[in-house]
């Protein structure tokens, strides 16, 4: 499938509507992706980026029903991860002797990748390349999310190929960000930023501020996943300001995980005793043993603090907890509250790991945390609820 986007520009990627992990198994994609590839035919041609591996020769194929490859005369490598790249060598070895234009760290990625000495051609912010009454500008972005990424401008059209930014995993025969389910599509945005983009918040604020004051008009953002943004295209730019200072809603979210059941109980009379507290608070629960860890990230991104539990099992924490405090670690979320809770029978060393696990994420632990040995009974409840109206206004 091939569509117009704008002038000469044609979309001709792919939609996978199969996809259900990314990164391996890091990333959930409950709604399939998409990798976008751009042409465009001016007096030069030139192809913006290809697909995944798995879907090279399909892509080649379908893209030589749409032009001659011999008429390509230059390809653009914004970015060397292979869902952006893994068609190059199938398309190189149609026309070997075309330049990939990439910054000088994604002739490093691209090499290290695919160990071929292609005709690269390394282009740093601000320099140009001619496709005739049109020109495209190249525009450095690095850790956005790799040292190598790059965006490029297609002038006249005033297009901004932006790579990783501003995308979404959300596979969808419409294509543009008007035509889509609205909720869908910033469900999708916003767990996007989440899981990728969060630990270099600082650095997404830079590199849009950079951008905007060259003062380059944009009618459209052409991603490399999910929808094209053709409708108020800075409306997903301005919310990625908002993502990138410290974002918080008014939610707590509590994780826990449980043995026999007694964490469990705690959590949710922690919830009560929040609600009870703070009647406006949006509190969700979520066993991280039984819930999607990206979809979790995505919440523990949205809330002002959270309350994190597990039972005590071999002077440890149960696996679950500690495989999400690892995943929330490696993103260092700013501006959050924490606490700990759990069940124990005998030893009860969980909390004070908890503690400890979560001031290394970079957490405020507002309190020494919570223990209920074994069952929790009516007392235990009590200070379960108790403990959550303390937590309604320290977090």
């Amino acid at each position: 499938m091939a569509f117009k986007v704008k002038g000469n520009v044609r979309w001709v990627g792919k939609i996978d509507w199969e996809l259900r992990r990314f990164h391996g198994d890091e990333y959930s994609t409950h709604r399939g992706s998409t990798y976008n590839s751009y042409l465009v035919e001016e007096e030069k041609t030139a192809l913006i980026d290809t697909v995944w591996g798995p879907f090279a020769g399909e892509y080649v194929s379908a893209l030589e029903s749409v032009v001659d490859l011999e008429k390509i005369d230059y390809v653009i490598a914004n970015h060397g991860e292979s869902d952006h790249s893994g068609a190059l060598p199938e398309l190189m070895r149609r026309i070997p002797d075309r330049p990939i234009y990439c910054t000088a760290n994604g002739i490093k990625s691209l090499k290290g990748l695919y160990h071929q000495n292609w005709n690269f051609q390394a282009v740093k912010t601000g320099d140009r390349l001619s496709l005739g009454g049109k020109e495209l500008v190249f525009l450095e972005a690095p850790m956005l999310h790799w040292p190598d990424t790059m965006f490029c401008y297609l002038t006249g059209d005033n297009i901004l190929f932006s790579n990783d930014a501003f995308g979404q995993h959300y596979a969808s025969e419409y294509m543009f960000n008007d035509l889509v389910d609205q909720n869908e599509l910033m469900m999708e945005c916003i767990k996007y930023y989440a899981n990728i983009l969060t630990p270099f918040s600082v650095m997404v604020a830079r590199k849009i501020k950079e951008v905007l004051a060259l003062g380059l008009p944009v009618d459209i953002i052409c991603t490399s996943h999910g929808v094209i943004w053709r409708r108020e295209p800075t409306r997903i730019v301005e919310q990625y300001l908002k993502w990138a200072d410290d974002y918080q809603e008014n939610q707590i979210s509590i994780l826990y995980d449980t043995m026999w059941n007694g964490t469990r109980i705690m959590a949710e009379h922690i919830a009560r005793g929040i609600r009870q507290a703070d009647t406006q608070v949006n509190v969700k629960l979520f066993n991280v043993a039984h819930s999607d860890k990206n979809d979790v990230i995505t919440e523990v991104f949205k809330s002002k603090g959270i309350l994190v539990g597990s039972p005590t099992i071999n002077r440890g924490i149960l696996t679950a907890v500690a495989g999400i405090l690892e995943e929330i670690s490696g993103l260092k979320f700013k501006g959050k509250k924490a606490a700990a809770f759990g069940c124990y029978g005998w030893s009860g060393e969980s909390v004070k790991i908890l503690n400890r696990r979560l001031e290394e994420a970079g957490f405020q632990v507002v309190d020494d945390g919570l223990r209920a040995q074994w069952n929790p009974d009516g007392e235990a409840v009590k200070a379960c609820e108790d403990f959550g109206g303390k937590m309604a206004g320290l977090v």
